[in-house]
């Protein structure tokens, strides 16, 4: 007989393999409902469905296998429980299918787990917790757009979905809504397809709030941007809020209509940056609190300091970790976590110093040391430059303001640089030749 925590132990085992966003976006919204010999996952709609009928299916058909210990039948359906739309399900109404008839928009999901209380700040995202704190307080009122951009894993969405429950828990009745740019973008598609036009922005525009993750997505496709920028301007206009979070500074995205790039900078755009090694160790503490992992303070230490990317690798880190000493029934030490972390910690134990780099480029460009710390902005010298800080980023574990402070500039300048590298790589034959003999010179 299969016990009815089966689902959630499935959960927990593959949140220790794919990133959290992964499990929070396609994972978590799924039910379960169990009977003698079967599960049915229940997803909130068809586009969750066949996602995870496509990429995840296999993984969570082993995982409930191992746990039950022999295997069982799994169905996907769509629904809430009481009366799940099998996948199978004969399209109606003109091949409109029955799930799409009624609610082609899935209502905006904030994690309760992600809270501004429980976001640890540090010096890399302090005004971003500031912002949003403001915002919280007085939705619609302050920064309106709020925008947060920064690198994949560094807190964007956490702290996204800590503002929605923030104002969420000072007014009850607001209607709220999260969603990825991509599903908003898969949504309109819906819509068109299936004649929900006016539904569709119906919906978006009276929410309260609206909260859209990687607005990077839109960027080169027209139509969802021109439907976004009605949108925007009908929230702007009733005053909700709206919270924005990018993978970089709007102003850097080509393919962006200059229209939006222009509205978002109405409000406040703030930078996370990855976390310094003292929230690096806070955010581990923090994380095996919330899990219930013994977690010793030697042992955050060591990890902090040998994984410095982003919050998400530091996580993977951690389940990794727990999983290992649950399956060995190990207790977790500094020794244990070493042996346990090594090959991830061999990936980050890069030796290529932030000084070798400057030296091997300004030897290479055939310039003076200190031109690449220098002022001026000859192309002569800020192209070495720029490839410089794109290498430091790759090669080294130096956050952006530790990096821009060895070449006297400040975190945005580099952030620029390494953008402004790999796009010219894809089309400079020279610039590529010359970054790859650079980069065979510093690791050979």
């Amino acid at each position: 007989m299969l016990s009815d925590d089966l689902w959630h132990k499935c959960v927990e085992s593959l949140a220790a393999e794919f990133p959290e966003k992964e499990i929070g976006t396609w994972i978590r919204p799924l039910r379960a409902v169990v009977s003698a010999d079967q599960i049915t996952l229940l997803a909130p709609n068809r586009i969750v469905l066949e996602r995870v009928r496509s990429d995840y299916l296999p993984r969570i058909q082993r995982a409930l296998s191992q746990l039950a210990a022999y295997d069982f039948r799994i169905e996907l359906a769509v629904g809430s429980g009481a009366d799940p739309v099998r996948a199978a399900a004969a399209p109606t109404n003109g091949g409109v299918p029955a799930d799409e008839e009624y609610l082609p928009y899935a209502r905006g999901r904030l994690d309760p787990r992600y809270t501004l209380q429980s976001f640890i700040e540090g010096k890399s995202n302090s005004q971003a917790r500031a912002a949003g704190l403001q915002v919280a307080s007085s939705p619609g009122k302050v920064y309106n757009p709020l925008l947060i951009y920064g690198e994949s894993g560094v807190g964007k969405t956490h702290l996204m979905h800590g503002i929605g429950n923030a104002i969420q828990e000072g007014r009850s009745d607001a209607r709220i809504v999260y969603v990825g740019a991509e599903q908003w973008f898969n949504q309109m598609v819906s819509a068109i397809r299936f004649g929900r036009q006016v539904e569709f922005k119906n919906f978006y525009r009276t929410v309260d709030a609206l909260l859209i993750d990687d607005i990077h997505f839109l960027a080169g496709k027209e139509h969802s941007q021109e439907e976004f920028f009605h949108t925007f301007n009908a929230l702007i206009d009733t005053r909700k809020q709206i919270v924005l979070t990018c993978d970089r500074y709007p102003r850097e995205l080509d393919s962006l209509d200059e229209r939006l790039k222009s509205r978002f900078t109405w409000g406040l755009s703030v930078p996370i940056e990855p976390p310094e090694f003292e929230t690096r160790i806070a955010i581990l503490l923090a994380k095996a609190d919330g899990l219930g992992i013994r977690l010793p303070a030697d042992v955050a230490e060591l990890i902090a300091q040998r994984i410095r990317s982003n919050v998400r690798e530091l996580e993977g880190a951690l389940h990794r970790l727990n999983a290992s000493a649950r399956l060995t029934g190990t207790p977790i030490t500094v020794d244990f976590a070493r042996t346990c972390l090594k090959d991830m910690f061999a990936s980050y134990d890069r030796t290529v110093s932030l000084e070798n780099i400057k030296r091997t480029v300004a030897s290479y460009y055939n310039i003076r040391l200190s031109d690449l710390s220098s002022p001026r902005r000859t192309r002569m010298l800020a192209r070495p430059r720029q490839v410089a800080m794109s290498l430091a980023k790759e090669l080294t574990q130096h956050s952006y303001p530790e990096i821009g402070q060895a070449f006297g500039k400040d975190h945005t300048t580099v952030l620029h640089a390494c953008r402004k590298i790999a796009e010219l790589r894809a089309t400079d034959e020279r610039l590529d030749e010359d970054y790859e003999n650079l980069l065979r010179q510093l690791t050979n």
